[in-house]
């Protein structure tokens, strides 16, 4: 079957490998991008997506990819970054389409390694795994991690929790408002763990039904999604897809602190400057939400998958937060700009940085190998 596979090699400057797949037998299109190994395989899931266009496509994977080596990285994971995406609709899945998506991961040889994302769920990597051992997050069951979602959730609250203390010097979340943009699989739980902890938490979604169940459930106050960005609010926490944060709607935030669980959330770089100039305080994404990746990351440590050490690890994201906030506070540069110069950072001193033991303390200063998350 594997010969029905037309995979198309695309250079790209600054990427180790990013390929194109077409497979007309089940109508899989799919990217995979390899951004950087040396800290290990590529690891990143599996976004399905009905982009507009391949270059748009191709424009997603490549920032996601990226962005997976430095959560990694900062995180200490022990392994690279990659990303892939497949252009459809969700609801033309078929089991045909995800064969071929595992064909396509298996003829990379293990330089990338899949895991769930937005559109694709554990029963959908279940498929996968029949094509390519190259699959991560599957069930406990099944000898993985599970779902990564509830625990990218608790470490968002966890960096949220730390933003409202640097900015606010307070240790509690009562009173604070907080503005969630999309309540899926990290947004619920995420909104959940909120409104426990004593915040008055507003939500948007485009589903409008999961919405409703939310707020009867939870008991967040629905919104409509267009006024979330000229809502007043202490943190805005955006949890759908990224590039929200832009030339156009930084100058409607009405908030002190964005710090959410979606990717890439700044379109450019320069947009990081853009906040700060408007004294909004940003938790960089691929910092805060990294507790996915952390849990998922322990099916390759010594000893199989452990969740009290998966939790562990996952609780010291506060702590790489409060360091990158304190050196871009010292360098005067924004925060999103101290997270890539750590990030790359680890990454220049190679595998010796970039993996942690979470039985022992991290190192004492960032000039070891960055933050001890």
């Amino acid at each position: 079957m594997a010969d029905t596979l037309k995979i198309t090699e695309i250079p790209v400057e600054g990427y180790e490998r990013v390929v194109r797949c077409e497979d007309p037998a089940s109508g899989l299109r799919a990217f995979v991008s390899i951004h950087d190994t040396v800290l290990g395989p590529a690891l990143g899931g599996l976004r399905m997506w009905p982009y507009a266009s391949e270059e748009e496509a191709l424009f997603d994977v490549n920032r996601l990819s990226r962005g997976m080596t430095y959560k990694s990285a900062i995180a200490k994971t022990g392994l690279g970054g990659g990303k892939a995406v497949i252009i459809s609709d969700p609801s033309h899945k078929s089991e045909e389409l995800y064969l071929a998506m595992g064909r396509f991961v298996d003829s990379l040889d293990g330089r990338y390694i899949t895991a769930a994302d937005v559109n694709t769920e554990v029963v959908d990597l279940e498929v996968i795994r029949r094509a390519t051992r190259w699959v991560s997050g599957l069930d406990r069951k099944d000898g993985g991690s599970g779902n990564p979602s509830p625990y990218t959730a608790y470490g968002v609250y966890l960096g949220i929790c730390e933003a409202v203390k640097w900015r606010f010097k307070e240790d509690s979340l009562r009173g604070r408002t907080v503005v969630v943009q999309g309540v899926g699989a990290v947004g619920w739980p995420l909104a959940r763990r909120l409104t426990d902890a004593g915040a008055t938490v507003y939500a948007a979604d485009r589903n409008k039904e999961r919405l409703a169940d939310l707020a009867t459930e939870v008991g967040v106050t629905p919104i409509e999604d267009d006024a979330v960005m000229g809502m007043e609010c202490d943190v805005f926490a955006p949890c759908a897809l990224g590039a929200i944060i832009n030339d156009e709607t930084i100058p409607k935030l009405r908030c002190r602190i964005v710090a959410g669980a979606a990717n890439n959330l700044l379109l450019e770089s320069r947009h990081g400057a853009m906040l700060v100039d408007r004294e909004i305080l940003y938790a960089p994404d691929y910092v805060i939400n990294a507790g996915g990746i952390i849990n998922v990351s322990e099916e390759f440590q010594q000893g199989g998958y452990n969740e009290d050490v998966a939790l562990r690890h996952i609780e010291r994201i506060p702590q790489a937060l409060e360091e990158l906030w304190g050196i871009a506070e010292e360098e005067k540069i924004p925060p999103s700009d101290a997270a890539d110069r750590l990030a790359e950072r680890i990454l220049a001193k190679g595998p010796q940085c970039g993996s942690a033991d979470s039985s022992s303390p991290p190192p004492a200063s960032a000039n070891d190998c960055g933050s001890g998350s």
